[in-house]
């Protein structure tokens, strides 16, 4: 029996405008997904969802990487367990995490011999397998932890701070909301366009911060960037209550964080005050959860 953890993932800076070529910075936090594989007589797959087989509908980035390490090695029966810290559908890369967990743990177990590399592409092909596009942003930063500047993946210095997350429990698609902004700027490329392009401008103007460990910029920084989130039309009267609640409670900086129009903000906080921040977004209908960055990936348990 072998036993794998992955990280979930926020933006600190940058989404949206990532997917137009623009800088932005992914941080891995210390919320994991642990997949327990074990060597049986049939192949299941145990979740919080149920138990099943090859599931695609309820199972589908766990069936998929049973069905990839197939093609390295024969599989004829595995118990696959999975639990995890990472709210779902809340932008905090939940199928990022369960995806490079569960090929980590198949990897060990059945000796495949696959690198880092090698698990963080084939966690990429199995989320666009599933989701139809993905970037391979979410199972880079999951594999292998750390903040990392997105395209160039450069690791930057990880930040000795809290994060509060607060997550407003409405359910949003970020497919639909990649779309809506795509229409908006098929609509309005001037102003649009420059948008994006400041939205990468603060993502490389805050990376010397995080070299330097200066939070109050780069909490500045995310504010500017949460801004020009809510001109792009992705903020919501829930996440900008919870973001509002969690700076006056002294957070360095809030934004929200992954596609908006619901989900997760994310507070960079001092480790001092991150019960009051998690309090304050408590207090503003929001469910806390209070993590901070981590510089490791994925790992045996």
């Amino acid at each position: 029996m072998v036993s794998c953890s992955a990280p979930g993932k926020i933006y600190l800076f940058g989404e949206h405008a990532v997917v137009y070529g623009e800088t932005a910075i992914g941080c891995a936090v210390e919320l994991r997904t642990r997949v327990r594989a074990e060597l049986h007589n049939s192949i299941i797959i145990q979740s919080e969802i149920g138990q099943t087989g090859i599931d695609f509908e309820k199972h589908p980035y766990i069936s998929a990487a049973i069905e990839k390490i197939r093609e390295i090695r024969p599989i004829d029966g595995v118990f696959l367990e999975v639990d995890s810290d990472i709210p779902v559908g809340s932008g905090l890369s939940s199928s990022a995490a369960v995806t490079i967990a569960s090929l980590g743990a198949l990897n060990e177990l059945f000796g495949c011999g696959l690198s880092l590399e090698e698990i963080a592409k084939m966690g990429h092909e199995i989320e666009v397998q599933v989701q139809g596009a993905a970037s391979p942003t979410d199972t880079y930063v999951s594999t292998f932890g750390g903040v990392v500047s997105i395209n160039d993946r450069r690791k930057l210095r990880t930040p000795d701070c809290g994060i509060v997350v607060g997550n407003t429990g409405v359910f949003a698609s970020t497919k639909e909301l990649v779309a809506n902004v795509r229409k908006l700027r098929e609509s309005y490329p001037n102003v649009v366009e420059p948008l994006m392009a400041v939205i990468g401008r603060t993502s490389r103007i805050a990376e010397p911060f995080f070299q330097t460990g200066d939070y109050p910029s780069i909490g500045k920084l995310m504010n500017v960037n949460q801004g020009l989130l809510d001109a792009l039309g992705v903020n919501t009267y829930e996440l900008s209550n919870l973001i509002y609640a969690a700076r006056k409670a002294g957070a360095f900086g809030a934004k929200l964080t992954g596609g908006g129009g619901g989900g997760c903000m994310v507070a960079l906080t001092a480790p001092d005050k991150c019960r009051q921040v998690a309090e304050a977004i408590e207090n503003a209908g929001g469910k806390a959860i209070i993590t901070k960055p981590t510089e490791q990936g994925l790992k045996l348990e």
